[in-house]
């Protein structure tokens, strides 16, 4: 990575920099394409997971309840006419 790719960059992305701004950002770019490079050199094809798949879901209930219209009317607070009478929202 050289200072034009930064200056590149820099014009993509729509941003001024001054002259030290772009040194920084290509010592940046440096390190973290030199960590890539490392990354890229770890073996994996042999390393085995350390956790256990298994199922943490539950398996759904059925639980049968008795709801009807004047059980719930009942309950409500406030019924006109057979109806809920809520705050009016405007």
């Amino acid at each position: 990575m050289e200072i034009k790719d930064v200056e590149n960059l820099a014009n993509l992305s729509r941003i001024e920099l001054s002259e030290e701004e772009k040194q920084e950002i290509l010592k940046d770019m440096k390190g973290i394409l030199e960590y890539v490079k490392v990354v890229e050199g770890v073996q994996v094809e042999d390393t085995k997971p350390e956790y256990n798949l298994r199922n943490v879901w539950r398996d759904d209930e059925i639980i049968p309840r008795e709801f009807s219209h004047e059980l719930i009317t009942e309950q409500f607070p406030a019924s006109q006419d057979g109806f809920l009478k809520v705050k009016k929202i405007l």
